[in-house]
C-alpha cells in the first residue's frame, strides 16, 4: 500500500469517526432535537436572552416544511460540489494539455537536431 493509499484510508477512518462518534456516545439525547442546526440554536439562545428581540429582516422564502428545507440544503451542496469539481478538474486537464505540449515541443525539437540516417 503507497504512502498516499495510507494517508488517504486514514483520513477516511478519522471522518467517519468524527460523524458516528456523536451518535455513539448519545451527546445531546437530553435535547427535544439534539442534532437543531446553528440557526435554530441561535434563535433560541437569542429569545431566552432577550424575550421582545424582533428581526431585522425576514427570510425571502419559507419552506413548507423541515424536508424541503434539507432538500434544499443538499440541492446547495451538489450544486457548489459540481462546481468545484468542474474548476478543479478543468485546471488538471490544462495542466496536463501543458505538459503534453511541453513534451511535443521537446520531442520534435530532438528530432530536428538528429541528423537522417541516410546522411553523413
Amino acid at each position: 500500500m503507497s504512502r498516499n493509499a495510507k494517508i488517504n484510508t486514514l483520513l477516511l477512518v478519522i471522518v467517519a469517526a468524527l460523524a458516528a462518534l456523536p451518535l455513539i456516545l448519545g451527546l445531546g439525547d437530553d435535547k427535544e432535537e439534539p442534532f437543531a442546526g446553528a440557526d435554530a440554536q441561535a434563535e433560541s439562545a437569542i429569545t431566552e436572552l432577550e424575550p421582545d428581540y424582533k428581526p431585522w429582516f425576514s427570510p425571502l422564502y419559507e419552506p413548507p416544511s423541515g424536508e424541503v428545507e434539507s432538500a434544499l440544503f443538499a440541492l446547495q451542496a451538489a450544486i457548489g460540489a459540481g462546481v468545484l469539481a468542474y474548476y478543479f478538474g478543468l485546471r488538471k486537464g490544462r495542466r496536463q494539455g501543458e505538459e503534453r505540449a511541453l513534451a511535443q515541443a521537446t520531442d520534435a525539437g530532438a528530432d530536428a537536431a538528429r541528423p537522417e540516417s541516410g546522411q553523413v
